[in-house]
């Protein structure tokens, strides 16, 4: 197995993600192997400075990167010799397993698109985050940012997106499936979430359970929940400033404290031909281990095979 990974993607980067590719190797087995692609003289040099073995890793020269702030579609064609194109070039022809990076999400997006493509019968691929739940387990949101506006049958897709990831990585059995909501009742929401819930109430794709409010995403009603992108964001960034304030306030708690993003390291995006994984742009070397970490676990599921056998 491959993994690349974008070393000069991140806030932090090259140091943060050459540290975490390290960290990542000291635990992933010998068969996996980590490419890291950017600028070699300093991907040599911060591994130098970690105590690193060049040769535990492969390196692919870029000589070019996609800052955090340009524009997704105009770089990414524009810059064919980024880390980030570089890399879904060779996650392309067969050279990657999966490829990940903290780097500008709307590129990873477009090349996630254009480069490996969506699955046949996907129409929009999308993005999840983790809610931790009260019981100690976990509840997976999704979108969380790549579609803001949505139409009922792509929510009814990411429901079997959301089902497939939460079966087939993290092994929930028959997952339950929700629709965020502004009330439980059918009729409750705008006319997409009317439309959305029609589609999804009897469903034989995946274990729909009804609508959920928002009071409900951490008290472990559903394994699945469904919104658009635009709602998830927020959702998102929520749960994200909850948790910093609570850490402000040196509040110690083991429920609140699996809020850190650090412990998740990024999310794949669903619905496309191959293992793609976007981190946060302010990961440090933890987050960006357990990112790999998580990459692996993804490419083992084979998850984006189980998808195309579902959306046949």
């Amino acid at each position: 197995m491959k993994i690349g990974i974008d070393i000069m993607g991140g806030d932090f980067a090259p140091d943060a993600t050459v540290s975490g590719a390290v960290l990542a190797y000291n635990e992933l087995p010998k068969d996996v192997r980590l490419v890291l692609i950017g600028d070699k003289e300093q991907i040599l040099a911060c591994l130098a400075k970690e105590g690193a073995d060049e040769n535990n890793f492969d390196i692919v020269h870029a000589s070019e990167v996609i800052g955090m702030g340009e524009h997704p579609t105009k770089a990414f064609s524009q810059k064919p010799n980024s880390s980030i194109s570089l890399g879904f070039h060779l996650l392309k022809e067969g050279q990657l397993d999966g490829f990940a990076s903290n780097g500008n999400t709307g590129a990873m997006l477009v090349g996630s698109m254009f480069s490996v493509k969506a699955i046949p019968g996907v129409i929009r691929p999308c993005i999840t985050s983790v809610m931790p739940q009260e019981n100690g387990g976990i509840g997976l949101v999704l979108d969380v940012g790549s579609n803001a506006d949505c139409k009922p049958d792509v929510l009814y897709q990411f429901a079997v997106l959301g089902s497939l990831f939460a079966e087939h990585v993290y092994g929930i059995k028959k997952p339950r499936v929700s629709l965020l909501n502004i009330g439980e009742e059918s009729e409750k929401g705008n006319l997409v979430a009317q439309a959305a819930h029609s589609l999804m109430k009897d469903s034989k794709d995946f274990n729909f359970i009804g609508n959920i409010e928002g009071r409900d995403l951490f008290n472990n009603h559903s394994d699945v929940i469904v919104c658009d992108g635009f709602t998830g964001n927020v959702v998102l960034k929520q749960a994200e400033a909850m948790y910093t304030m609570l850490r402000k306030r040196k509040i110690k708690d083991e429920f609140f404290d699996r809020f850190n993003y650090e412990i998740y390291g990024g999310t794949p995006v669903l619905g496309i031909n191959s293992t793609v994984m976007i981190g946060h742009g302010i990961s440090n070397n933890i987050a960006v281990k357990n990112m790999l970490l998580h990459t692996k676990n993804i490419i083992e599921a084979n998850l984006a095979d189980k998808i195309k056998l579902a959306f046949q």
